[in-house]
């Protein structure tokens, strides 16, 4: 596994305060997609195989649950990256516009960190 996926859930699990670099976040983020498709990918190799209905459920319950373990680590992830940008967690908000939003929304999830020190913590980078 990765360091920065295992770094968010052992030592950021419920963490809402600091700020969090574009690669923790990204990093984060690919990790996530990895095993969300992975479990996909085994649930359709079995029902493939076994043509049982049952399986497709299986794996639609363990992605939910994965996703309800993941969630607080990626909310606090999230906020972590805004606050990275400088911006407020309430930006988070901004998502449900309809398409500008996400677009926004994107945009600052791939905006560079703020140089030095800000209202929520030294730059994660060590540049000032």
């Amino acid at each position: 596994m990765n360091e920065y996926f295992l770094d968010v859930i052992k030592n950021h699990y419920i963490d809402f305060e600091g700020r969090a670099r574009r690669k923790q976040y990204w990093m984060y983020t690919l990790y996530n997609i990895i095993i969300n498709f992975g479990i996909i990918l085994i649930a359709v190799i079995l029902f493939l195989a076994t043509k049982a209905d049952a399986i497709i459920s299986i794996a639609s319950i363990i992605i939910r649950i994965i996703g309800l373990a993941l969630l607080l680590p990626s909310l606090g992830l999230t906020v972590r990256r805004l606050h990275d940008i400088g911006k407020s967690p309430w930006w988070i908000l901004i998502i449900f516009i309809p398409l500008v939003g996400s677009i926004i929304f994107l945009v600052f999830l791939c905006t560079d960190s703020e140089r030095g020190t800000n209202e929520y913590g030294p730059n994660p980078k060590g540049i000032n």
